[in-house]
């Protein structure tokens, strides 16, 4: 029996899909940001330009199952989770389902503009059922800030540009955003009662079930929140991180090309193999442990929503129903992982799409009538904790999970003839789906660095931390993978440690020029990490005294 599109798994032949990247909105006048606060979008409109890493993308589709809804990596089954949506993005993740009716016709789009707005868009400004973003922003622009309605209407075009952009955007819309969001707009002070978190994280599944397919040549959606989510989850693959105490989480990585030259040029081959070595230790299971995460920097509103966070429950936004596997990566919250249970099947649900007219809502639509009550009734579906098992659930799930997945494990030896790959384009991964793109750093003409190597070997596994310790900014990425993750233990005082930095984990085995070489690279590391930390506390002028220090020593030493 031939498997459906969307499940074909490839045979593996590279692709590299490009990436549809749309950079935020343009900022808001301050005047606005009390009323923003009150819909629930204020967060996430603090969201910079989180440039797209598009190795790291294409090698996390290669590992999207659409039926599980999950990404299969040696060390068991993960996804993006409401949690996740709720610290990297800031939205409201608890609330009303985000559905409703779509109507097709022009007239209907003209109404409800006229309605929110006073004013609405000619034909030639919208695009079927979408209205093209130049609109809303030349809007936003004139509108004026007198009065309580102009207010409010400044801060709904500027909630339709985020949706349009880094939360909702596909290339269904194109420069453009659909209409079928503005009545959820209508009520000013409803627009926070939305679980838009939820909606989001439809939109990211969905956009990665299609990537999955063989026939697809892009990938687009929220690709902010599937990069934060792979660099707080695997902090030893992340770029620098420019702003480690910015909130949402998203920021700590804004602009990170300009200063993390080497990440910009990694490519598949490199994530790939990567994920392949995957062992447990490497993958962060609770990645906002005070240890990791200053938890000073989020805000109280945010935790309010945690209940939810764990639910099995389906994802809804209008068309677009998505599944939140939780019970198959219970070690995200803190839980046992047991074998989970059998593959939902989302029928035809899953399959829908806003292609042609569709003028019904969705809300009670047979196909979509049951996943939009089982959303509501998603206190019911929260995780709990399993009762003691007769034998390790762990051991008896990973026993399994190989048994089931596991000649889709490693891809690196299913790989059969390689396309030429090509280099980071970051001006042509990101775009603002509109005329009005902005200019990206002019550091992108310089030319491309040698790809750095990626070790025959893993680095040593190590433990999870032990959540007691104060917070500390943690790592990045390394070129050569070499794992220097921060773990602290609760004996009195914190005590940090480093699994390759004893010179004694060098093996004997190994010549005298290996081991030096060896050596040299740890050095090498330890001074980036050095210089880094007297950057960001002491200034450019101690961390440029200190590598003058380093210099010398390790010439001395003939470590240099």
């Amino acid at each position: 029996m031939q498997q459906p599109q969307e499940l074909q798994q490839l045979p593996i032949k590279l692709r590299m899909l490009t990436c549809e990247h749309p950079v935020p909105p343009d900022r808001y006048n301050d005047r606005v940001e009390e009323q923003l606060r009150l819909t629930g979008f204020y967060h996430a409109s603090q969201i910079g330009v989180v440039q797209c890493q598009k190795a790291l993308v294409n090698a996390l589709i290669e590992r999207w199952h659409p039926d599980t809804h999950t990404f299969h990596l040696p060390i068991g089954e993960c996804a993006v989770t409401l949690e996740d949506v709720a610290l990297i993005l800031g939205l409201p993740t608890d609330g009303l389902p985000v559905t409703g009716m779509t109507l097709s016709s022009f007239e209907a789009l003209e109404a409800e503009c006229l309605h929110q707005f006073g004013v609405a868009p000619r034909k030639s400004e919208c695009r079927g059922s979408c209205i093209k973003l130049s609109w809303l922003r030349d809007l936003k622009e004139n509108l004026p800030l007198t009065d309580e309605v102009g207010i409010q209407r400044y801060v709904k075009c500027h909630i339709m540009l985020l949706i349009g952009t880094i939360l909702f955007g596909d290339k269904s819309g194109a420069a453009g955003v659909h209409w079928k969001f503005l009545p959820l707009l209508r009520e000013f002070g409803s627009i926070i009662q939305y679980s838009w978190g939820s909606a989001c994280l439809a939109h990211l599944y969905r956009a990665l079930c299609r990537a999955s397919r063989v026939d697809c040549k892009g990938i687009d959606g929220p690709l902010t929140l599937l990069l934060g989510w792979a660099w707080m989850r695997l902090p030893y693959l992340s770029p620098v991180p420019r702003e480690p105490r910015s909130f949402p989480l998203a920021n700590r990585w804004r602009n990170w090309e300009r200063g993390d030259r080497r990440y910009r040029y990694m490519k598949l081959a490199d994530f790939r193999k990567a994920f392949d070595e995957l062992q447990e230790g490497e993958f962060v299971w609770v990645a906002y442990a005070v240890d990791r995460v200053d938890p000073n920097i989020i805000p109280a509103e945010i935790y309010m929503h945690s209940v939810v966070w764990s639910a099995t429950v389906p994802l809804v936004s209008f068309e677009c129903i998505e599944w939140h596997a939780t019970d198959r990566y219970r070690r995200q919250f803190r839980l046992v992982q047991g074998v989970p249970e059998e593959v939902r099947n989302l029928d035809k649900a899953h399959e829908e799409v806003l292609t042609g007219p569709k003028n019904f809502n969705w809300a009670t639509a047979p196909t979509h009538y049951m996943w939009v009550m089982h959303w509501t009734n998603r206190y019911h579906h929260v995780l709990s904790e399993l009762p003691i098992p007769s034998q390790p659930q762990l051991e008896t799930y990973m026993h399994w999970y190989r048994g089931e997945y596991g000649n889709r494990l490693c891809l690196s030896n299913l790989v059969g003839e390689e396309d030429d790959e090509g280099n980071q384009d970051l001006d042509g991964g990101n775009h603002d789906m509109d005329e009005g793109s902005q200019d990206m750093d002019d550091d992108n003409d310089e030319q491309e660095p040698h790809s750095p190597e990626v070790p025959p070997t893993n680095p040593l596994p190590q433990e999870q931390p032990q959540f007691s310790g104060q917070y500390v900014p943690q790592s990045h990425f390394n070129p050569s993978f070499t794992h220097h993750q921060q773990h602290w233990v609760s004996n009195g005082a914190n005590k940090e440690t480093n699994t390759l930095d004893d010179d004694n984990n060098v093996p004997t085995q190994m010549n005298q020029s290996s081991a030096m070489m060896i050596k040299r690279k740890i050095y090498h590391r330890w001074l980036k990490i050095a210089l880094y930390a007297a950057f960001v506390l002491l200034g450019q002028s101690a961390a440029t005294l200190l590598g003058r220090l380093y210099y010398e020593k390790g010439v001395e030493n003939g470590k240099v």
